[in-house]
């Protein structure tokens, strides 16, 4: 068994996606380390702070991918972090002027700003997936908006439903995250800039100029005070994945109880061998449903984790802070996992409409219980017409029968409602609600 799923050359691409990969692998970090410090440079040499020259030498000679990762590695080990290691090697590489680098800067700026680049680009990537998965979701419910089956509330027959209503359910949660993903970016995507202890003390009256102009060199927003353990930022990312993946967790839950032989209703699409048995031949197993299940699971648990991590002393934390160099990276590969498998699964699910409306049938009218008693109510009163109901509904269980032949034969109801009309109340087609309607207005709502 592998150290982790996400690294795995069997498992990885099962649990992630490569694109995703690529955004927090070491070459991917120690680019964003070395692009950082090359901006900061930059900035700084054009406002004066170093000498233009070195500016110029550190943004020609700065290279991530010339580094030596052995010594990086055992130099790490020895310091704690990595981005000193770092600075003595890029400092090299750019001569005497690489003496400028870091001008001013503190690991965790570095690292911090690092991360919120990588941040940016991983949301990029879940924002097109959520896209897809948006249209895949609207098209479903267009396409089965009509399509009756049963409403299950604890696992029994509730009340009739269409399967577009369900996929409409669907979406509305997806268009959700697509609203919350736009809102948390500007509280998210903010660089980090402060220093020692935060306060630019090291650059006197040019520190904020500074920030400011950094943060502008790289496309992020700059906070009005430094956020070294308001950790906040980041941790709402990881909740935004965890509320992703918890919603993808309740689909493929959905998806599998609805694969069972039992209900047969919806199945992953068919790829030969996909979801096999070693031993039983005719298993259809729910393959992506089971893995978007276990990264709802997994990105839960980093979750709870980022949230210990807020709670940093003072203005350097001792510990917390590592908690993150973990969940996040992992958080988002689990996610894009999750989504590659949901937009695979639903873009080719296949649905069996003629085995939902025979499942409708399977507690021989029950399901539309309501819908008679809401019909025999203005003629004796809605409790009389429950009682009354309730009583054919315990028969019909009992003897087996049809809720409509029970009702045919119960005075009290056949001395209201002629054979005609109990056959239609007990027709679930005719029993659906605003399930239709619902649809329509969710795929008008929010749409971007």
């Amino acid at each position: 068994m592998p150290i982790s799923m996400i690294e795995s050359s069997i498992f990885k691409d099962m649990f992630g996606t490569a694109a995703m990969r690529e955004v927090f692998d070491d070459a991917a970090t120690l680019r964003r380390y070395t692009d950082t410090e090359i901006a900061l440079a930059k900035v700084q040499g054009e406002l004066g702070v170093i000498p233009k020259a070195a500016a110029d030498a550190i943004i020609a000679r700065a290279d991530s991918s010339k580094l030596d990762m052995v010594e990086l590695k055992r130099e790490t080990e020895i310091v704690g972090y990595p981005i000193l290691p770092l600075v003595h090697q890029i400092s090299k590489m750019c001569g005497p002027e690489g003496e400028y680098l870091h001008w001013g800067a503190t690991t965790q700026d570095i690292m911090d700003t690092a991360t919120v680049l990588q941040v940016r680009d991983g949301l990029a990537i879940i924002e097109r997936d959520l896209d897809e998965l948006d249209a895949i979701l609207d098209q479903m419910s267009l396409q089965y908006r009509d399509s009756p089956m049963a409403g299950r509330t604890h696992l029994q027959h509730a009340l009739p439903i269409t399967f577009g209503y369900k996929a409409a359910v669907w979406l509305l949660m997806v268009r959700r995250h697509r609203e919350r993903l736009a809102q948390l970016k500007p509280r998210v995507l903010i660089g980090q800039f402060g220093g020692a202890a935060g306060t630019l003390a090291s650059l006197g009256d040019q520190g904020l100029a500074v920030q400011e102009a950094l943060m502008k060199e790289l496309g992020l927003g700059s906070a009005p005070v430094t956020w070294h353990v308001a950790r906040d930022g980041l941790v709402e990312t990881i909740q935004f994945l965890a509320l992703v993946t918890g919603s993808l967790g309740k689909i493929a839950l959905d998806i599998m109880l609805m694969m069972t032989n039992e209900l047969g209703e919806a199945f992953e699409p068919f790829v030969k061998g996909r979801g096999a048995s070693s031993t039983m031949p005719q298993k259809r197993n729910p393959i992506s449903c089971e893995l978007m299940l276990s990264a709802s699971k997994a990105v839960r648990q980093h979750a709870g984790l980022a949230l210990d991590a807020m709670v940093q002393d003072f203005e350097r934390a001792t510990g917390p802070w590592h908690i993150e160099w973990s969940a996040i990276p992992e958080s988002f590969i689990l996610t894009a996992g999750a989504l590659k498998q949901a937009k695979f699964m639903l873009s080719g699910l296949e649905v069996d409409t003629k085995r939902m409306l025979k499942n409708l049938d399977l507690s021989g009218g029950l399901i539309v219980a309501e819908a008679v008693m809401m019909g025999l109510a203005p003629h004796i009163g809605r409790q009389t017409a429950h009682d009354v109901v309730y009583d054919a509904c315990r028969i019909t269980s009992i003897q087996g029968k049809k809720l409509a032949e029970v009702l045919y034969q119960d005075k009290t109801v056949s001395d209201k409602l002629d054979r005609a009309t109990i056959d239609r109340l007990c027709d679930p087609a005719n029993y659906l609600g605003a399930a239709p309607q619902m649809v329509d207005r969710m795929r008008a709502w929010n749409k971007a």
